[in-house]
């Protein structure tokens, strides 16, 4: 059994926080991050939280992301803007332009962000999240090193890719969250089972030379294997054309890995849209929305896309997060650098 540690929101935040300024992560960059690595966790994707976190410092160490970056956001169209990340973490050029996003849809219906030169979003949920809770539908987009072949292929071209829309209640609610990568699992999520030397399931990942894996360090030398074959590939495609074509990003097949310390910065990009649903709808989008969620959670065994991630951080709010043990000993560890 996994031994773990029961930790509130508030110390998870902290606790990273203090991980990333020793690593040299500037306080703003720094906070922007241990933000989205606290809500990660408490919604249960424990992938993408604290686990992550020895990853970022040690990136920021060796100059994979620089944790000092000062982001610049220009608004190239009345309703377009790209946000220039500067080599540095996306979540700091992505709080850079949320403000202007945000209100730009509300005045004009629509608008879009388009971020380059970035590293790793975390979540992408996370920021259409984010969006939701201002009433607006979120639409979000984000390219990664190749580690997807297309189908009869042996040579990675696109990354996992993932793209997320977040659907907004009346009261500031997520009503529905999709977020969901090109692949059949997060590539996260292999590193993970390398991390505790478990075996992953066949059906995830193929080797180099093409043929299904358990090995979780095999399947990393290969590639992912797409969600729904070709159509899985058609999804990444889309991702990539989004977030790195649109937005001027380095291609996935040019990045370097977000994993390991060598390769220099990924310069990965990222597409939000936020539009709002009720004057695009003519006040007909709730009402809507509402059939759509009751013709799903009506029928016995079925699934709403987000509820345990919000059925998660609401219990985490209360009863705090079990996070595994030797996770926070690898993340006191860095903290304690300072």
């Amino acid at each position: 059994m996994v031994e773990t540690v029961t930790m509130s929101v508030s110390e998870i935040e902290d606790l990273a926080l203090k991980a990333l300024l020793a690593a040299g992560t500037n306080e703003k960059n720094a906070a922007s991050l241990a933000r989205s690595v606290a809500v990660t966790e408490s919604d249960g994707i424990a992938s993408h939280g604290l686990a992550y976190v020895p990853t970022y410092c040690l990136h920021v160490e060796c100059g994979k992301v620089d944790g000092n970056a000062v982001p610049a956001l220009d608004v190239v169209r009345p309703g377009l803007a790209i946000a220039d990340a500067k080599t540095g973490f996306a979540h700091t050029a992505i709080d850079l332009g949320f403000d202007w996003l945000v209100t730009t849809a509300r005045e004009q219906g629509i608008a879009a962000l388009g971020l380059r030169n970035s590293y790793n979003c975390g979540i992408l949920g996370y920021h259409t999240d984010r969006l939701a809770s201002h009433g607006l539908l979120g639409i979000g987009f984000t390219n990664a090193p190749a580690s997807v072949a297309p189908v009869g292929g042996k040579k990675a071209v696109l990354g996992t890719n993932p793209f997320s829309v977040a659907v907004p209640g009346a009261n500031g609610e997520t009503r529905i969250l999709i977020d969901q990568s090109a692949s059949v699992i997060a590539k996260s999520e292999v590193m993970k089972h390398a991390r505790e030397g478990k075996a992953i399931p066949e059906g995830w990942a193929l080797g180099p030379d093409g043929q299904p894996t358990t090995d979780p360090d095999v399947a990393l030398k290969g590639t992912m294997i797409p969600s729904g074959s070709y159509k899985g590939f058609g999804s990444a495609l889309m991702v990539e054309l989004m977030a790195a074509a649109l937005t001027g990003a380095t291609l996935g097949i040019h990045s370097s890995p977000f994993s390991g310390p060598v390769g220099g910065p990924p310069k990965t990009g990222q597409f939000f849209m936020a539009i709002d649903p009720e004057i695009s709808s003519g006040g007909a989008f709730t009402g809507k929305v509402d059939h759509l969620i009751e013709a799903i959670v009506g029928q016995e065994g079925t699934h709403l896309h987000g509820s345990e991630r919000y059925a998660a951080r609401e219990k985490a709010a209360v009863d705090g997060v079990a996070v595994n043990a030797a996770v926070v000993d690898k993340v006191n560890e860095w903290a304690s650098k300072i």
